[in-house]
């Protein structure tokens, strides 16, 4: 129910402008890594998205990708509804809502769950905010928080950095490693895009000793399409 709440959401929001932008995006993956953490056992992934974009700083979307987490669940599809605005150059705002839903298994929907984000742009860094009163349907605050700095080499090449924090907001809930309330993931990709092609390779890690936050190279190629 939920998700149908999201996306008639959506929908309404889209249905709504006069003046929009819509592209669609696939993109192929080493591995799709959720915070660092692998969603797909540390197997290749094929994901979807169709977004849409208003003239006012209205955007919307959805997104999809095989996952593997040991069981029957075999897909997640999100959704998310926002709005962003630059209020002076160099300085920009994006907040939105998100959910996520899990498919394949008769249980898989116990662990969806909403999603609520800010995104500050300060003068070439990104400093971004994710937060669920309800994270993987444990009825557990969950937050996230990343620091993020793109830095361009030159026309054909960029090098994304990145540094995040996930915290539980209760430890006797739902924990990190079994008993800790939080980890880092820190991720460097190399960027580049070729005849319609986007790339990207790098690293990326965790402080989890679990094999699942494992320290691992990535690679990403992906195509957008505009309509």
């Amino acid at each position: 129910m939920k998700t149908r709440i999201l996306v008639a959401l959506i929908i309404a929001g889209c249905s709504s402008a006069t003046q929009a932008d819509w592209s669609a995006t696939v993109t192929g993956a080493s591995d799709y890594l959720f915070n660092g953490v692998t969603q797909t056992d540390h197997q290749p992934a094929a994901q979807a998205s169709l977004d849409w974009s208003g003239a006012s700083g209205a955007y919307a979307g959805i997104w999809a990708s095989n996952v593997d987490f040991g069981n029957d669940t075999k897909a997640e599809v999100d959704g998310y509804l926002g709005y962003r605005f630059e209020f002076r150059p160099g300085y920009s705002v994006d907040a939105g809502l998100a959910y996520y839903s899990y498919h394949g298994g008769s249980d898989s929907a116990d662990s969806n769950y909403p999603e609520a984000y800010l995104k500050l742009g300060i003068l070439g860094f990104n400093l971004n905010t994710w937060y669920s009163h309800d994270y993987s349907g444990l009825d557990v605050g969950h937050i996230v928080v990343m620091l993020q700095r793109d830095f361009k080499i030159n026309d054909r090449w960029t090098i994304r950095t990145q540094l995040d924090r996930s915290t539980s907001l209760d430890a006797n809930r739902f924990a990190w490693d079994g008993d800790r309330d939080h980890y880092l993931h820190w991720q460097v990709m190399n960027q580049t895009s070729y005849a319609g092609f986007d790339f990207a390779l790098g690293v990326s890690g965790t402080t989890l000793s679990d094999a699942s936050g494992d320290t691992v190279l990535l690679f990403t190629v992906s195509r957008t399409i505009l309509f």
